[in-house]
């Protein structure tokens, strides 16, 4: 009889435990003390990951191509209380993604996750200097947001920090065991690789 009255205990503990791991509560600086290189992180969608990044206690370095735009996210980011700094970067260009890199080095001792788009594939890069421009106006311009909800068969635009969660927790030891998936955050969207 005693081993009956266990199982609903050990539910209700086995079921508390889950809903702290996925809400964050049960530790809450997952990324203390690791370095986190962000590029592409002055606005939107990047500038939600390292806002996101260094709140879970990574210590942070943002870029962006304009130092007017690393200015003004770190001076934003660092009001907020966050372990932050930044430096000028075109990804599309070696030297200065080894100049990134070196600095991030320089300033933590190392670099233990890197967040870009772009480092690994330098075409990718400079097709984001051409299209960044138009993709703001497209994306961004509330007289397209219909069409593209329509487009994208979704309800409402996602907010960039609704992508920040699960960067920060693929870069956690939560996520230790995760490995060749593909993790699509659109809101229900179909989406094809």
């Amino acid at each position: 009889m005693q081993k009956a009255g266990l199982l609903p205990s050990v539910c209700s503990q086995a079921w508390r435990s889950l809903r702290m791991a996925s809400s964050g509560m049960s530790r809450p600086h997952p990324l203390a003390n690791k370095v986190a290189l962000v590029t592409a992180s002055t606005d939107g969608i990047g500038l939600a990951i390292a806002r996101r990044l260094a709140q879970d206690g990574a210590h942070v370095v943002v870029s962006s191509r304009k130092q007017q735009n690393v200015d003004r996210a770190v001076a934003t980011l660092q009001e907020e209380g966050l372990s932050v700094t930044g430096t000028v970067c075109h990804v599309g260009k070696a030297e200065d993604r080894e100049r990134l890199v070196a600095t991030a080095v320089k300033l933590h001792g190392g670099v233990d996750i890197l967040v870009s788009n772009a480092a690994v594939n330098p075409f990718f890069g400079n097709l984001m200097d051409v299209t960044e421009e138009v993709w703001d106006k497209l994306w961004m311009e509330k007289a397209n947001e219909e069409s593209i909800k329509e487009l994208l068969r979704i309800k409402r635009i996602g907010k960039p920090e609704e992508c920040a969660g699960i960067v920060s927790f693929l870069c956690s030891e939560d996520a230790s065991y995760i490995s060749g998936e593909t993790m699509v955050v659109a809101g229900g969207a179909s989406s094809r690789l």
